[in-house]
């Protein structure tokens, strides 16, 4: 991993694009100036490079620049369950906090660069400023609360459901990010979808394909263009601000 000083940089907390996802949001701007003294470095990570591994101790939390990353969970059998995937403005090793030791890997998935958060020193913070503190207990409900949301969705949804639950999120989140809301490129290869969806490879491959008979989709490589969002909502039973459609898309399949 290559370690960066961020003095050396012209993009600290205090004027990052990213700080409306980041701890920055709701502080003061004398505040956010402390989170610059705060974040001294960055690694930067080639893909397939880990940030950290299951098992070490926590010294850090981590704030994706930019990038992609995966969180794995190491299973007895020696498997690797993938429990997430992380874009710029995320933040990383939150699953430490409880016995300070980390509870997964993760990953880069591509060139990606993170924020260290030395995590004695951002207490120390904390305690100084209470909105900080604030920020962060948000983040940490926010990645609860999406925990919870897929742990249903593994339980409650068909594989069509999934897939299109999936291809919906990941466009919402970065579309925030100022991303075309209909076309991105996966990072994660569709082994790592399946796993992350508790689906075989081969039945991942199987949904794309019939989500690109069904006009809902166009794929080149890992290139993804969503045609039909409309229909994707309905398929995957989320609620559409813009417009209301019942009809089904394709007949349901069993994972």
């Amino acid at each position: 991993m290559n370690y960066k000083p961020t003095d050396t940089h012209n993009n600290k907390c205090s004027i990052c694009v990213l700080g409306q996802f980041c701890l920055p949001v709701g502080l003061k701007s004398a505040d956010v100036s402390k989170i610059d003294e705060l974040i001294k470095e960055r690694v930067h990570l080639k893909k397939g490079e880990s940030l950290y591994r299951h098992g070490e101790a926590l010294n850090s939390l981590y704030s994706i620049r930019f990038g992609t990353l995966k969180t794995e969970h190491c299973l007895q059998d020696g498997r690797q369950q993938v429990i997430g995937f992380h874009l710029p403005g995320e933040i990383m090793g939150l699953d430490g906090i409880g016995n300070g030791y980390y509870q997964s890997n993760a990953i880069a998935l591509e060139e990606s660069e993170v924020c260290i958060i030395r995590y004695e020193a951002f207490e120390d913070l904390a305690h100084e400023i209470p909105d900080l503190q604030n920020q962060f207990h948000r983040i940490m409900s926010r990645e609860l609360t999406q925990d919870q949301r897929h742990m249903l969705s593994l339980g409650t949804m068909r594989a069509e459901e999934r897939l299109a639950t999936f291809l919906l999120n990941f466009s919402h989140r970065l579309t925030v990010r100022g991303y075309l809301n209909n076309e991105f490129d996966l990072r994660m290869s569709r082994e790592e979808i399946g796993s992350y969806l508790g689906m075989k490879i081969e039945t991942v491959s199987r949904m794309l394909s019939r989500f690109v008979e069904a006009g809902l989709i166009q794929i080149k490589q890992r290139h993804i263009k969503l045609i039909d969002m409309d229909a994707l909502y309905v398929l995957a039973a989320i609620e559409n601000s813009d417009r209301n459609y019942c009809k089904p898309v394709f007949s349901p399949t069993q994972n």
